[in-house]
């Protein structure tokens, strides 16, 4: 059994938060540098030009790419051989959060209900999803997660007849609908299968994947590339100018579900999506 310390845990936690709301991931640079060369629209190439060197000038003074630093998200894969000594791990990631948003003078955009709205003033609690694994590490998946995006988000219960053209259909029709409130050109996370609730999970997981990486499965794979053509056809474009690049890759992920369902979730993100991770 490999003991570490909650504290270990906690600052490796602080160090993710800054690192990874001042740090732009190179897969959404690459991205919106190809963007740059293939997006027709003079108007919406400056839009991305000026993103990226947003993106620079908050990686060199480590500032917050985006005044909204999101709600702490974090999927954690604890290894069977692991016992976190001291605090609970739940503990010490909020901890994490505690001292990462306060070092890091990012903003606090958490209230402790959602109807009376009074801020924790520390930007916990963290949302934690939890997965145990092998072996005698932990690895820590952080994903802040702004609202502007959060809010343009959307889950169907649809009927297994409606098949994949129901999918493609509520996938394309949910951006077209969010058109330039979230702050594209957006990354966009798809949740098939599962309950509701598990649906809503795997949708947000599939932004804490770089938009490089495909499904395993080559059909998913496959059905990603048809996605991103059709979210691009719509015309919306950088900060909704219009153009080509409105979304800059669409992820997926699955779960088996039940005979009589086939939910979908749809959890868009902004051009600052953002994600870190760390294997203590």
């Amino acid at each position: 059994m490999r003991i570490i310390a909650s504290e270990e845990i906690t600052n490796k936690i602080a160090e993710l938060c800054i690192s990874a709301n001042c740090s732009l991931n190179g897969d959404i640079r690459a991205a919106l540098e190809r963007g740059v060369e293939t997006e027709k629209s003079e108007v919406s190439r400056t839009v991305l030009k000026n993103l990226i060197k947003n993106a620079d000038i908050a990686d060199r003074k480590t500032v917050p790419i985006c005044q909204d630093t999101g709600m702490a998200v974090f999927f954690a894969d604890v290894g069977n051989e692991v016992l976190v000594e001291g605090k609970t791990l739940t503990e010490a990631i909020n901890d994490g959060v505690r001292k990462g948003y306060t070092e890091g003078y990012l903003r606090k955009s958490v209230v402790a209900d959602p109807l009376d709205r009074k801020n924790t003033g520390d930007n916990t609690p963290a949302v934690i999803y939890y997965d145990f694994v092998k072996g005698d590490k932990i690895k820590l998946t952080f994903a802040p997660k702004g609202f502007g995006s959060e809010n343009k988000s959307a889950l169907k219960m649809l009927n297994p007849s409606d098949g994949l053209d129901g999918v493609i259909d509520f996938v394309t029709e949910t951006v077209r609908k969010a058109g330039a409130n979230p702050c594209p050109p957006m990354v966009v996370g798809v949740g098939i299968g599962g309950t509701m609730d598990k649906c809503a999970q795997l949708s947000k997981k599939a932004l804490a994947r770089d938009i490089t990486s495909h499904n395993e499965n080559a059909f998913y794979a496959e059905l990603e590339n048809t996605l991103l053509e059709k979210i691009n056809k719509l015309g919306i474009g950088p900060q909704g100018m219009g153009g080509t690049t409105t979304c800059l890759g669409v992820n997926i992920e699955t779960f088996p579900t039940h005979i009589a369902g086939l939910p979908v979730s749809v959890n868009i993100s902004c051009h600052a999506t953002r994600h870190a991770s760390a294997v203590i």
